[in-house]
């Protein structure tokens, strides 16, 4: 059964695709491929002019499956961090606006997939939201770097990558992981409400805008894929 479904706004052409494994939302191989169909899936329905990443309470995503990581198998964990690069390049790339319904903890890939998103909606609380790979013995690949420093404010990367710094919502926002913060029962309204207001514009022309204006990021971002997948 898979962790990943997507739903229909009622009385509306937003698309929420929700992640819940009732734990801590792990990107495994089979959950990234779940969500990179969703993602596909909104974006060729010409129903539908927004889409809506949203995790459970408490929980966005932690991340990597670490289980992967701890097996040892090093051919393993290049595929899978190459598949995380995928998605958020997919969500960076996608021909509509993808709004992060951020509602909780978002750390490591999770934090990568907010960089990914066009708007980030936040949940008040104690919620830690970052790149803590060096702080767990881990190295961030390149494609990461190229979407860090495009979306995160340069007065914080250095303590955002290499310092490892989690931060509350609230400091995430100055960080450049979430645009707005709000409490944690309206985060998905009002992600959907963001959406709905971005759905509005012209989908021919922001394809056009977006695919100019992100080019150069997308493109980075595919060479490192390809050149991560090839160490294997």
């Amino acid at each position: 059964m898979s962790n990943v479904s997507m739903r229909m706004v009622a009385d509306s052409s937003v698309a929420v695709i929700t992640m819940d494994d009732g734990k801590a939302n792990a990107l495994s191989k089979t959950t990234i491929a779940d969500l990179v169909e969703a993602v596909s899936d909104a974006e060729q329905n010409q129903k539908v002019v927004a889409a809506v990443l949203a995790g459970r309470d408490g929980r966005f995503s932690g991340g990597f499956d670490l289980e992967v990581f701890k097996s040892g198998d090093i051919g393993a964990v290049v595929d899978l961090v190459a598949d995380g690069g995928d998605l958020v390049r997919k969500l960076y790339g996608c021909g509509l606006p993808i709004v992060a319904a951020c509602t909780g903890h978002a750390v490591a890939a999770g934090a990568l997939m907010l960089l990914g998103s066009d708007v980030r909606v936040g949940a008040e609380g104690s919620f830690k939201i970052g790149l803590n790979e060096v702080a767990i013995g881990l190295t961030l690949p390149e494609w990461a770097h190229t979407i860090a420093n495009e979306r995160l404010s340069k007065r914080h990367i250095q303590r955002s990558i290499a310092n490892a710094r989690l931060t509350d919502p609230a400091t995430a926002v100055d960080v450049g992981f979430l645009d707005r913060v709000v409490p944690l029962e309206n985060v998905l309204d009002v992600a959907i409400e963001e959406a709905s207001s971005m759905g509005a514009l012209d989908r021919g022309a922001y394809q056009k805008t977006m695919a100019g204006f992100r080019k150069p990021t997308l493109d980075a971002m595919a060479e490192q894929i390809v050149a991560d997948r090839a160490q294997t």
